[in-house]
């Protein structure tokens, strides 16, 4: 696979995932208690065996770039690597931030325009699925494709949110509308099931295909389309261009896919991970997903409760602790008695020293931890959170969205514990 070069666009400011991007961004937001959301198209490549990977990036890129650089390494002989393109000023006009993203690989075109390079792969690094791209390449060469898009089938009630694709009956995309709303628009791209069906996939009566993001272009018709338009974004501008003067194929995939854009969504999929047969696997001996490696000591449990749970490295549960359906971080400290249900917890980037606890205590503030007789159900703790002694905070129906001055925020319902919070002994959501 090596005249094929992936691109893995970084995302925007994610103003959606707020406060989870507050001090990050969207692909380095965490994911299941050890991984981040950049893991998985990353490990997707790997185990595609496509290695030569560049990351674009922009906003709140610190965490991003440690992470990457501390994961990905490779030795001197496959010629594999994962490479950073940050927005960056350089002598040519225009050339700074990425106005979207067909501009930032517009101005990165340099890096794919390399000798032996005939396929650009380009994906989003803030979806939840696996796939083996190997599979769309081998169906864009057959087809004799310029583009292929991967198409996921869904039913019409779920399409008001997605981009829908109108294909014929090779599989060529003749249209596509964005999120369609009405009765008329769904009727122009509607898909027959029975279409889906003799391709070997139970259509389950869905009727539309929805684009994943997920673009794979022969590199000189991406130049050609790069160049000769001011064109900013893929899905809006560059594909439906694609559509009217190049052969744009479907490449069908029916499996998990989750696009992590919104608070609900991110707990959705975290807490879906805890089902008995849960619909994305971590657990896959051909397909794993690759994250950092970290020297961690076993969790520890001290006579406690824990059911349905995912508990990462490095914790310490102390006695009469009750942990159900719910994801624990590394390195999350919990103290007795703490109830935690339906929640994802992020753990912590590092134990605090004595001298930092003992800070703590001598200007009166908690340390990083859950204190003793703590209640948290249905809520989402970012990383390094101070969370005092009796603290309650408890998911109710339709509570509205909200921003309190200690460091919580209600979005979609759903209370997010900021990164670095202090909530003091006794702190009650209400």
């Amino acid at each position: 696979m090596r005249n094929v070069i992936c691109l893995v666009l970084g995302g925007g400011r994610g103003t959606r995932l707020y406060p989870l991007t507050k001090y990050r961004s969207k692909p380095a937001v965490p994911l299941a208690g050890k991984y981040r959301l950049i893991d998985i198209p990353l490990s997707n490549c790997l185990n595609s065996q496509m290695n030569r990977i560049y990351v674009l990036t922009q906003f709140m890129s610190v965490s991003l770039h440690r992470h990457i650089r501390q994961t990905y390494r490779f030795d001197h002989f496959n010629g594999g690597f994962v490479e950073l393109l940050a927005a960056q000023q350089t002598a040519g006009e225009g050339s700074d931030w990425y106005q979207g993203t067909a501009d930032a690989v517009r101005k990165n075109l340099r890096y794919i325009q390399q000798h032996g390079i005939e396929y650009v792969l380009i994906l989003s690094g803030d979806q939840l699925y696996r796939m083996d791209y190997r599979e769309m390449l081998d169906s864009h060469i057959a087809s004799g494709a310029d583009v292929s898009i991967a198409g996921l089938p869904v039913h019409s009630k779920d399409a008001g949110g997605l981009g829908i694709m109108k294909i014929d009956e090779t599989g060529r995309v003749q249209g596509f509308v964005e999120k369609p709303k009405t009765p008329e628009e769904l009727a122009h791209v509607r898909t027959d099931p029975a279409w889906i069906d003799a391709r070997g996939i139970d259509s389950q009566g869905r009727d539309c295909l929805a684009s994943m993001g997920n673009y794979l272009f022969n590199r000189d018709t991406l130049v050609e389309l790069l160049e000769k338009t001011d064109y900013q974004d893929f899905g809006k501008e560059i594909f439906p261009a694609a559509i009217r003067a190049k052969r744009v194929q479907m490449h069908m995939f029916d499996s998990y896919w989750e696009d992590i854009g919104t608070i609900k969504a991110f707990y959705e999929a975290n807490i879906a991970t805890l089902a008995h047969k849960p619909p994305f696997e971590f657990v896959e001996e051909e397909a794993p997903i690759f994250t950092r490696a970290r020297f961690l000591p076993p969790s520890m449990l001290m006579d406690s409760t824990v059911s349905n749970a995912m508990i990462a490295d490095g914790c310490q549960i102390a006695k009469g602790c009750t942990i159900k359906n719910s994801v624990i971080g590394l390195r999350s400290v919990i103290e007795e008695n703490v109830t935690i249900e339906d929640s994802v917890l992020m753990g912590c980037d590092y134990y605090p020293t004595k001298t930092e606890n003992e800070a703590d205590d001598n200007c009166g503030r908690p340390c990083m931890k859950i204190g003793a007789g703590s209640v948290i159900k249905g809520a989402i703790v970012d990383k390094n959170c101070h969370i005092g002694k009796n603290v309650r905070v408890i998911k109710t129906d339709d509570m509205p969205d909200k921003e309190y001055p200690e460091g919580v925020t209600i979005v979609d319902g759903i209370p997010c514990i900021e990164k670095g919070a202090y909530l003091p002994d006794g702190w009650t959501l209400s």
